[in-house]
Formats: C-alpha cells, structure tokens, sequence
C-alpha cells in the first residue's frame, strides 16, 4: 500500500502543482468490475479526498479515458458526475489503467436509501434520477470511440459462450426476435443505470457512478434497466422503478425532463430484454 500511496503522489503532484502526501488509503467494497479506493490528497494545509478506480483492461469494459470523456459529456448535458482529475488508460505510473476523481459523499445501498425517505422523498429523488438519465441521453460525446451493437445478438453470444441454455432464456429470445420494435435513434447509453450505481444525499440525486459499460444504443436500454424486478430490492411492484416510485411515473418524469416520448410497447420490449439479460448474469454468476 505504500508503494501505490507513493506512485498515487508522483501521478497527482502535476495535477495539484505542489508537493502531495497521500493519507487514509483504503479499498473499498462495491465494483463487479474494477478496484476502488478511497484516500486523501493532503497538499500543505488542504485536505482533498479522492477516489482511484482501477483495474486490467478487457473486451467488455470502456477504457478510463473513455470513462473520462463520456463523463464529462454528461456532465456537460448536466447529469451529476463526479469530476475526474486524471485517467490514464496506459498501466505505466500504477500498474493499470486508472481513474481518479472527486469524492462525492452520500450513500449508494438501495435498502439504506428506502428506509430513510418518505413517499414525498422517494418521489422527488425518482424525478431526480430521471432528470440525470434525460440528460445522459441528449449529451453529446463526440466520436469518442463508442461501440453500438446489437443487444439481442450480444446477450445471445454470452448465453452461447456458457454452453448452457434453457427453455426459459430460448422461449425469450424467440419472442424478443419475433416482436423487436422500430429502432430509436442512438443516444449515450450509461449501461448499467440502477440505484447501486447512484450517490443519494439526504433524498437528493447526488452523483451518477460506473461508468464502464457505457456505449451507443437506445436510450430504452437504461430506462428499462433501472426498472428490473432485482433492482427494487424487495419493494412491492407497484414501486417498480428501483423501489422509488412507479415504472409509469419514471417514464412521465424522464419524458418531462427532455428525454424523447417513451413507446410504451417498445418499453416492454426493453424491459423483457433486461430481465433476460439480468437471467444470463445469474447464470454466469452461479
């Protein structure tokens, strides 16, 4: 821990334009992907706390300058985000790629957040958490390097690479394929939109987080994804919208913000392709 506290130093040193001790270096819990750390840049009487995101690159998850760049595309369109000091998809100064940003404090467990707002909290942070997605979809990224691909095609290839199917994951596919709606026009997608990826502070949407899985596709991807039954924690269906609010009021909330006009038909096509997709995870997991 020492020696990446030192190597932490040497790459902020630049950023900061001083001497930087680096203090309270922890990993911390979460991130099915990357490691995450939590550690304080201490530049003579100034403390700054910082998180470092790291980890080997592969075919499945977007490159740290890719992170960068897309968040502050968003951020730009005016989603919350943390702001990013330094990414570097090179592993020469830690070992990895890596990226370091602010801090933003807040709690990110879905049960937490339930039990300490009312009806009234829970409803103004769903608006909230519609508003950023809303936002994430009209940013403009750019020719950033994004992949588009089909979603279909691409949960049927990580299904196949298991080499274990069942009729339940064949029945969905056939009717996905049978009843495949209009494409819309491609927007950023962040991927992996739901309330364990979101910083809530007080009832308050505070900071979008992880952003790996982020491409080009149709902004029905996150919409859908943030109302999976596993994503509601236990909340009955009626608060289906990641056990905030109803699946209905999400929609009409993300269409008043600026997202364009939700099809409610295409939505369920969506949302069966997310539950589908949530099943080859499980299955991948077990």
């Amino acid at each position: 821990m020492t020696e990446l506290a030192d190597r932490l130093a040497t790459v902020l040193r630049p950023m900061l334009g001083t001497e930087v001790a680096i203090d309270k270096l922890r990993a911390l819990t979460g991130g099915a992907s990357r490691t995450t750390w939590a550690f304080d840049a201490v530049t003579g009487h100034r403390r700054r706390s910082l998180i470092l995101r790291t980890g080997p690159p592969d075919d499945v998850h977007a490159g740290m300058e890719l992170e960068a760049r897309v968040q502050a595309a968003a951020a730009a369109a005016g989603a919350p985000v943390p702001h990013v000091l330094v990414a570097d998809d090179s592993p020469a100064a830690l070992g990895n790629p890596f990226l370091i940003c602010d801090e933003v404090g807040g709690e990110t467990i879905a049960r937490r957040i339930q039990r300490q707002l009312d009806d009234a909290g829970r409803q103004r942070l769903l608006g909230e958490c519609a508003q950023a997605l809303a936002a994430i979809h009209r940013a403009d990224a750019g020719d950033a390097g994004l992949v588009h691909e089909d979603p279909v095609a691409h949960w049927r290839e990580r299904l196949d690479a298991m080499g274990e199917s069942t009729a339940t994951f064949e029945w969905a596919f056939r009717w996905l394929d049978a009843h495949r709606p209009a494409e819309s026009a491609p927007v950023l997608v962040h991927g992996d939109y739901r309330m364990g990826n979101l910083i809530v502070e007080g009832s308050g949407l505070a900071a979008v987080l992880d952003w790996e899985l982020v491409h080009v596709g149709a902004g029905y991807e996150d919409l859908a994804w943030f109302c999976v039954r596993a994503w509601r924690f236990g909340a009955p269906a009626s608060y289906g919208a990641g056990g905030m609010g109803s699946i209905e009021d999400f929609l009409r909330a993300y269409e008043r913000a600026g997202g364009t006009a939700v099809d409610r038909g295409a939505f369920h096509w969506w949302l069966v392709l997310a539950t589908l997709r949530w099943g080859v995870i499980c299955q991948y997991q077990a």
